[in-house]
């Protein structure tokens, strides 16, 4: 089980700040998408040269254009990028055709999608390499958490799923026992004093 850190901060400096911070216990680097859009695809290259040891996710929740917006980040560094579940199929197509050129990966993002199940068998049967399940920031503010889409989605689907939403220490483990492929944390790092010795509980708790 991977643990990703979403850098969802919109300094370039203080994103390569907290990732040195939990270099020793976090897998994959995510730019999430204010960062992206605030700083640009220099960020990306500033992790990229500065973590050559670690995954980057690139957080685009594209869309539209999938192959075109893919591949720029792909070129650029970036080893996974995301797509959301309520695009067009050819959208996610298009994702993955470019992942196919770089040797990359894609991610459908099923948030706000009405049928999460049904959209991971989809994405599998395109080839997709991961499907998030993801309780956005707005949907938290309203008390609700990831892990029964969670639950649904692994019960109908064997792609690898990679879980986000408001996941901290104290609630990680519940998510654990699930066994996605990889838990994604925001704000319980970032926003914490010490942000890497809140990845080591996170981590340690994760089992």
């Amino acid at each position: 089980m991977k643990l990703q850190l979403a850098l969802d901060v919109l300094d370039a400096d203080r994103a390569l700040q907290l990732a040195e911070d939990v270099r020793p216990v976090v897998d994959i680097l995510e730019i999430g998408t204010p960062l992206m859009k605030f700083a640009g695809i220099s960020v990306l290259e500033k992790l990229r040269k500065a973590f050559p040891e670690k995954q980057i996710l690139v957080d685009l929740k594209t869309m539209d254009v999938g192959d075109y917006e893919a591949d720029f980040c792909f070129a650029h560094g970036a080893d996974i990028v995301t797509v959301l579940g309520v695009a067009d199929c050819e959208t996610i197509r298009g994702s993955l055709g470019a992942a196919e050129r770089h040797g990359g990966q894609v991610m459908v993002d099923l948030i706000n999608h009405p049928d999460k199940a049904r959209r991971a068998c989809e994405a599998e049967r395109m080839g997709a390499h991961f499907v998030g399940v993801h309780t956005g920031i707005d949907q938290q503010r309203q008390g609700v958490t990831p892990l029964q889409d969670l639950r649904t989605v692994r019960k109908a689907s064997s792609i690898p799923v990679m879980v986000a939403g408001g996941i901290t220490a104290e609630t990680v483990s519940s998510i654990a026992e699930e066994s996605p492929h990889t838990v994604v944390v925001g704000g319980g790092i970032t926003g914490a004093p010490d942000p890497g010795a809140a990845a080591r509980r996170i981590r340690e708790a994760m089992g």
